[in-house]
């Protein structure tokens, strides 16, 4: 079983970061998912009638990652966060992107809470799996683009495995090796804040409905947490 880790330099840079790792066993993603189904057709919803808004980069949640992106050379209104990414498709196009039911489960969480989410197939996975510095050396292909090879630049934050780069910008996007299909049946989602002070209860509510959109699906499901304190954990 892979073990994630946050590398001491970045846990430094950041000692208010939380990461939850929600890992699922047993995936069935060929099934329906109608709580999932349900939870996507409520956001749109609820954006349609104005009763909520997507968290824009005005929004702490997102000018927190906006903040991280500048400190390690990311420009994050090229190379946006994840959430922000998200956020900003969604009020724009009214509408979610359908790409399969665990990763809309994840998409529907980070976009509801305002927090980056992704996810990596375990089985695709080499070693173990830790946040860190690039150092430059590193090759990383984007999810989508499995003819691509880029290298990411020295100093950006990362999540990386034996083989290469899993994210590149911390949590702008996923590698295509590691990517979640209907067929991947062994995931760990992963959710984070850099203000766990602020908006740690805001993350585990977030893991919680994660999990419950998860566990029906799921042979098992299990929670763990990631912070300088608790630097690594199994999964």
């Amino acid at each position: 079983m892979p073990a994630f880790r946050i590398a001491p330099a970045v846990a430094a840079a950041f000692p208010d970061a939380l990461i939850a790792l929600v890992t699922a066993t047993g995936l069935r993603g060929h099934e329906p998912w109608p709580h999932t189904a349900t939870a996507l057709d409520e956001l749109e919803r609820r954006l349609a009638d104005g009763s909520w808004q997507p968290a824009d980069e005005t929004d702490p949640r997102i000018e927190a990652w906006h903040t991280a992106y500048r400190s390690f050379g990311t420009n994050p209104r090229r190379v946006r966060p994840s959430v922000d990414a998200l956020g900003r498709r969604l009020a724009k196009k009214g509408a979610m992107p359908r790409i399969n039911p665990a990763v809309d489960s994840y998409n529907t969480v980070s976009v509801r809470h305002g927090l980056p989410a992704g996810a990596f197939d375990l089985d695709r996975v080499t070693g173990d799996v830790e946040i860190r510095y690039a150092d430059g050396t590193e090759s990383f292909t984007p999810l989508g683009e499995p003819g691509t090879v880029e290298t990411p630049k020295p100093g950006e934050v990362v999540y990386a495995d034996t083989t290469g780069v899993l994210t590149r910008h911390w949590n702008h996007r996923d590698a295509h090796r590691t990517r979640v299909t209907e067929d991947s049946a062994h995931v760990t989602f992963v959710l984070e804040t850099l203000h766990a002070g602020r908006d740690g209860d805001l993350l585990e509510v977030a893991a919680d409905e994660l999990r419950s959109l998860l566990a029906p699906h799921a042979g098992r499901t299990t929670v763990h947490h990631l912070n300088g304190a608790r630097p690594e954990a199994t999964v």
